[in-house]
């Protein structure tokens, strides 16, 4: 590699991982409350139908609707500046949700972060996806992940740390997230516009600018080709719900729906009261919440530097026979009763397949596979499938916890890891090393 081209990657690479740092606060977001869930519901005397739809819920309720409407800010504004937005929305989530005194409030400011979290998965993965050169493009969007397990780990452990300080520690909890937040924000502002993005809305000259900044002339010639090409043959009023591209979202729900079907949102907000269900107490319930993270951090890793060799398919093996074995693990942990280290290993296990397989490749595979005028719009479809998945499937853990028990539902969780190893050897393409352009152009023929 010459020095022009490290110097270029470096460029490409810094921008990436900026916009990726999105993922950080959406991690973080989503699993911070699991440390504040019994103290809240001891606090406000809720009910566990009202605790779970409500106080735990509200955020999931608004990554919905940020995930459903997402699409037309990230298309109208843009996406640089649709992540600025979103820092802002973390950081009035972080403050407000610190201050609350009643759940309603609460549930108002985790509601904001909650749209933040949605927007989020729709606007990184598109900007990462549009400036990432193909070859490379899975690792570079995968950031966004790992920023994403990063921020998980970095709130289990935040949660623990301030676990017991005083009375109010929930506050702190809560609070904490308003510093990476408005850093992010800040950090945001210095990156440049989707250079796809621009020629959608016709500032020609300055997208060239951008790619002949960031890559090498020969492969600026050829991405400028490729654009321009691909915009004459597009028309920008389509929709992606015409039947050629009913392939291309078949996949992205799937995919989607699938992620959710694992369980791994229903865990990451009740690990601690998982663990405790399965006999371990409060405090090594925290402390192995830790480990779930850092579990998460290390095969994240391994994942998204596999994803560009190997390709998405094969790391969906993987994850989704890891997934069965760790899942039926469970289960049959609860059912009989095994307690001790088994019930720790097994969920060590689940999050170990979650994080090589499904949790590497979804923010890839749904950002790569919709055409550059409708991306924006097909991601919208695809992550607003995960979040309502997401939001319905959390709200009745405790709930179902308490009814039919959680051997039950993690077998459940084990039936649709088969289906999705069904779906991956008959029906999923590999998108890996090909062009956003030739790529969208492949899957509309299929």
């Amino acid at each position: 590699m010459t020095i022009s081209n490290l110097h270029n990657m470096n460029k490409l690479l810094k921008w990436s991982l900026t916009a990726a740092l999105a993922g950080f606060l959406f991690g973080f977001d989503t699993v911070v409350i699991s440390g504040a869930d019994q103290k809240l519901q001891e606090l406000w005397n809720s009910s566990d139908i009202f605790h779970g739809s409500v106080v735990m819920a509200m955020a999931l309720w608004g990554t919905v609707i940020g995930a459903i409407f997402g699409g037309i800010p990230t298309r109208k504004y843009g996406r640089r500046n649709t992540l600025i937005w979103i820092g802002i929305f973390y950081s009035i989530s972080a403050i407000g949700s610190a201050l609350a005194n009643d759940p309603i409030t609460f549930a108002v400011f985790r509601f904001i972060g909650g749209v933040g979290v949605g927007v989020s998965g729709i606007a990184a993965p598109a900007y990462i996806s549009e400036i990432a050169p193909a070859k490379n493009r899975g690792r570079l969007v995968g950031l966004y992940q790992f920023n994403l397990v990063t921020g998980i780990l970095v709130a289990f452990l935040s949660n623990y740390l301030l676990s017991g300080i005083g009375e109010n520690d929930w506050r702190y909890m809560m609070g904490v997230e308003a510093i990476p937040a408005i850093l992010y924000t800040l950090l945001v502002l210095s990156i440049p516009k989707s250079p796809r993005w621009l020629y959608l809305n016709n500032q020609k000259d300055k997208a060239e600018k951008i790619i002949r900044d960031a890559y090498s002339k020969n492969d600026a010639d050829e991405l400028i080709i490729e654009i321009t090409r691909d915009k004459e043959s597009n028309a920008e009023s389509e929709s992606i719900f015409q039947k050629k591209y009913s392939f291309i979202l078949t996949l992205a729900f799937l995919v989607a729906a699938f992620n959710q079907f694992s369980g791994i949102n229903a865990f990451l907000y009740y690990a601690p009261r998982i663990f405790e269900e399965g006999g371990l107490g409060q405090s090594a319930a925290l402390l192995n919440s830790v480990g779930i993270g850092l579990t998460n951090v290390i095969f994240t890793f391994i994942g998204i530097n596999l994803i560009d060799k190997l390709g998405r398919k094969v790391l969906m093996y993987i994850g989704s026979i890891g997934y069965i074995i760790s899942l039926s693990l469970i289960s049959l942990s609860f059912i009989l009763e095994w307690g001790g280290i088994a019930l720790p290993i097994f969920l060590f296990l689940f999050i170990a397949s979650h994080a090589i397989g499904q949790g590497a490749i979804i923010w890839v595979y749904i950002s790569e596979i919709f055409p550059n005028h409708i991306r924006s719009y097909g991601q919208s479809f695809g992550i607003s499938t995960h979040w309502v998945l997401a939001a319905i499937i959390p709200s009745f853990v405790p709930f179902l916890f308490g009814w039919i028990g959680p051997g039950i539902v993690f077998a459940f969780f084990a039936f649709m890891m088969v289906l999705q190893l069904l779906f991956t050897h008959f029906i999923m393409p590999e998108t890996k090393g090909v062009s956003l352009e030739e790529l969208s152009k492949k899957l509309i023929k299929n």
